[in-house]
């Protein structure tokens, strides 16, 4: 393996070319389950957040936790994010989705 990595490096060809990573799985919907980094990276979604959640990107500890869905940082929340705000958030993901 070191060899082939050699010799393509040798080559002068980028690496990048050759490297295959797969795309990114597109989930069928958003939601609370959902990671948050994909939800605001859909414009849909980001308006849901932006709307539903104001503080949330740009909380201070936001690249930590953009990985993480919203069931799985509540319990890290202080309480800030509810099951009640994650349902508001599903219901306005949903609807901003079937608008589009």
């Amino acid at each position: 393996m070191r060899m082939i990595v050699l010799a393509l490096a040798l080559s002068g060809a980028p690496l990048a070319a050759y490297a295959q990573s797969a795309p990114a799985p597109v989930p069928a919907a958003l939601n609370g389950d959902t990671p948050i980094e994909t939800i605001v990276a859909d414009p849909a979604g980001k308006a849901v957040i932006d709307k539903d959640m104001p503080d949330l990107q740009s909380h201070p500890s936001f690249e930590q936790f953009k990985a993480m869905s919203l069931r799985q940082l509540e319990p890290y929340s202080g309480g800030a994010i509810t099951d009640a705000l994650i349902a508001k958030v599903e219901t306005d993901l949903a609807a901003a989705k079937k608008g589009q």
